[in-house]
């Protein structure tokens, strides 16, 4: 669904990635794991159209879209929630999933994909007045994954959707997650919880000093010795 190849991405004369190759199968939870400052989120926004790479491929579904604006990958299918949940604080709940609607690709689909999120997350039914920055952070992270999912995304790439949250509410996310993957969404997560998410995912790599330096089976990676060491302190 998602291949990258030979991806170089630079912040001034800082190299962030170096060479990257990867592929995301359609219907999959595929983990990105790595220390911070690894190179994790600089993929993610490159993908997302964010940032321009130096050198290298991105294709989706056999389209390139290496270099496209963001607003032309999100309509294509990529969906983003993004580190720190990015609500828009001043904005009602309703206004801001109505800002996650106006894809042109989500527009015939608004009243159902609303339904959806709902089905998700009813609190967020409850609180459509209330302006997003009074929320908790759990329920801010319900609705940027709302919001995401009100432009009818093909592939969602998670980053960090853990952080800053209590464990009662990371379990619930992550169930999320996974109930989105068995209804048909294709998931990158990006996640500081490396055992959890290589649990989840049927496939992982291992990001360090922006180069893949491992990959394989989500259960594979969590069963080997330099994994478990570097991440999981065993």
């Amino acid at each position: 669904m998602l291949r990258i190849e030979n991806l170089d991405v630079f912040h001034g004369d800082a190299q962030a990635l170096d060479d990257v190759s990867l592929e995301i199968d359609e219907g999959a939870i595929v983990a990105i794991v790595g220390a911070n400052g690894a190179g994790k989120t600089s993929l993610i926004r490159t993908i997302a159209g964010m940032l321009r790479p130096a050198r290298g491929r991105i294709a989706f579904r056999d389209t390139d879209i290496t270099g496209w604006e963001s607003y032309r990958v999100c309509n294509l299918g990529i969906g983003q929630v993004a580190e720190g949940r990015q609500v828009f604080p001043t904005l009602s709940v309703a206004e801001n999933l109505d800002v996650g609607a106006m894809l042109p690709r989500a527009r015939g689909a608004q009243t159902a994909n609303l339904q959806r999120v709902f089905g998700l997350f009813p609190v967020l039914a409850e609180r459509l007045a209330q302006p997003a920055g009074t929320l908790s952070g759990g329920e801010q992270q319900m609705l940027a994954i709302g919001r995401c999912l009100m432009g009818a995304p093909e592939l969602v790439m998670f980053d960090e959707p853990s952080l800053g949250l209590a464990p009662a509410v990371v379990q619930q996310l992550l169930r999320t997650i996974r109930d989105l993957n068995r209804e048909g969404l294709t998931c990158v997560l990006v996640e500081q919880n490396v055992a959890v998410s290589l649990k989840l995912a049927a496939h992982a790599y291992v990001l360090e000093n922006g180069r893949i330096t491992l990959a394989g089976p989500g259960e594979e990676l969590l069963a080997d010795d330099r994994v478990r060491r570097a991440y999981l302190g065993l």
